[in-house]
This record gives C-alpha cells, structure tokens and sequence, in this order.
C-alpha cells in the first residue's frame, strides 16, 4: 500500500490525481474533506504529525510513503520513527533544490537538510525530490495582477529556473510505483532560467494586456511577505534565498524531469497558460 501525505499542497494534490486506481492507495490529511480528485478506490484518513496516534493508524500496513512536510514545522523524526515501527519499506522525500548549495544556510534549507539526513538514516529506502521553486509561486501575483495590470516581486531581473508542480508530481509517481529509485536522488527543474520580468511579459502576452513589473526592495518584500501570514523567521529566510537567485545560484537546469518523464520538462508559459484564469480580471 502506498500513502500519500500532502495531499492538499501544491504537488500532493496533483499526484493522489495521477495514481492509478487500480494500486492501493491512502491518503494522509489534518483536514480529510479537503482531498480531492482522488480516485473512489483511495482512502482517506485523518493523521497529524504531531499526533503518534493518528500516524501509527495511517501507516499500518504501508509498504512505501510520500512524505510532504512543511520545510518550517514539525522536523520528520517521529514520522520516520512511526513508517519503520510499522514495516515501511521505501520513503520519497520531497525536499528542495537548494539543500544541495553550500552557501544555503536559511532556516528553510537546514531544516530540509536535517530531514534528508534523518531519512537517510531511518533504515529504509529513500528517495530524494529536491525541486527548484514552482511556477505556481506566481500565483501570489495574481490580485494585483488583475486589479492594477502590475507584478510586484524582488529581483527582477534574477533568473531560477523554475518547475512546473505538475511535472513533479508525475515524477513522484514514478518513484511511487516503479523499482529502481532507491538511494537516488532527482533534482527537478524547468527547461530554462528564467526571470520575473521575463515571466511577467509572458503573462502580459497570454493575456492580451499590457502589465507593468515593480521590483520590490527587501524591505518592500519583507512587508510583502509578511503580510501572507508566513512567521518573521520563514520571511527573512526567503530573502536570503531570493538573494542567493539573485547572485546566480537558481540557473542551473538540471535533466531528471526529461529523462524520468521521457518529455521535455514544462515551461512557464505553458504552466501560465493553463492557469490563465488566476490572472485575468473579473
């Protein structure tokens, strides 16, 4: 059996889509009726991280885990502890790009880093996901975006080189539901660097209207960021990261998701396009 955790983010919701309905599959969630698009064969149960008992429940009889946990929350001790009391047998991390980078020391990638190493040495197979930033973070520019034609970032003209969640979602299927990803590890990456000034005139095009991009200085993003509720801490390790793009450290495209999927790894303008109704106005 395979469980799912996750299942409400970002990428978790994307792969409990793509399973196949015919494998055994639970799903793991602190609110059960936010899950959707699973197939009717899935089970979704409710457990909590911080809960031992309500983990325990949701890993009986689990053979291989999707664990996805929040970079800046519970570390993943009493999870992995849990997964090999109860027979696990193989764990796919989904991690993040960054914890490769020396000169990565937020408190987002440490945590990361600690929470690979504590997977690393559970005693059960693992296998590592580390994605650059999604695509779908330009999401956060979708209201200014439809009620005053601008986007509002820091760093303009610094490159990442960006992925689309889809595409790693369909990789943590593989990983899921074939043999042979044991002790590996898949950076997952979009086909090209590109930056916000670039991602914005692409928008612009998409949507037949003129936008205009206002780059944001630290203090201008600090008070941005913090105003989506993200905890002082987890603010200014997101300025370092942007800071790190912006000395170069996110351009490197990596060749995982073409060589896993056998196709060219999406594009920002294909992810934009198929997300066009975020953006456009009212």
């Amino acid at each position: 059996m395979i469980l799912v955790t996750g299942a409400t983010g970002t990428v978790g919701r994307e792969v409990v889509r793509r399973l196949p309905a015919d494998l055994a599959v639970r799903i793991m969630a602190r609110n059960p009726q936010r899950v959707v698009g699973a197939a009717e064969t899935a089970r979704v149960v409710h457990g909590d991280f911080s809960d031992a008992d309500s983990l325990r429940q949701a890993l009986s009889g689990v053979s291989i885990v999707l664990l996805v946990t929040m970079p800046y929350g519970h570390d993943d001790e009493r999870f992995l502890r849990t997964a090999r009391a109860a027979g696990v047998r193989r764990v796919v991390k989904l991690s993040a790009a960054a914890v490769a980078d020396s000169r990565a020391e937020d408190l987002i990638t440490r945590r990361q880093r600690r929470n690979e190493q504590l997977l690393r040495g559970s005693g059960m197979e693992w296998t590592l996901l580390r994605p650059r930033s999604f695509m779908s973070n330009s999401l956060a520019w979708a209201p200014s975006v439809r009620s005053d034609r601008v986007v509002r970032a820091l760093y303009g003209t610094s490159a990442n080189s960006c992925v689309d969640p889809r595409d790693v979602a369909e990789v943590a299927v593989r990983t899921l539901t074939e043999e042979g990803h044991a002790g590996r590890i898949h950076t997952l990456t979009g086909p090209e660097p590109i930056t916000a000034v670039e991602q914005t005139a692409q928008l612009a095009g998409l949507l037949g209207r003129p936008l205009r991009f206002e780059e944001l200085g630290p203090e201008g993003a600090r008070t941005a960021l913090g105003g989506r509720n993200h905890p002082p801490a987890v603010v200014e390790a997101l300025l370092e990261s942007a800071e790190r793009q912006r000395q170069g450290a996110k351009v490197h495209v990596d060749t995982a998701v073409p060589t896993l999927l056998g196709r060219p790894a999406g594009t920002f303008r294909g992810w934009a396009r198929d997300h066009l109704g975020a953006f456009a106005a009212l």
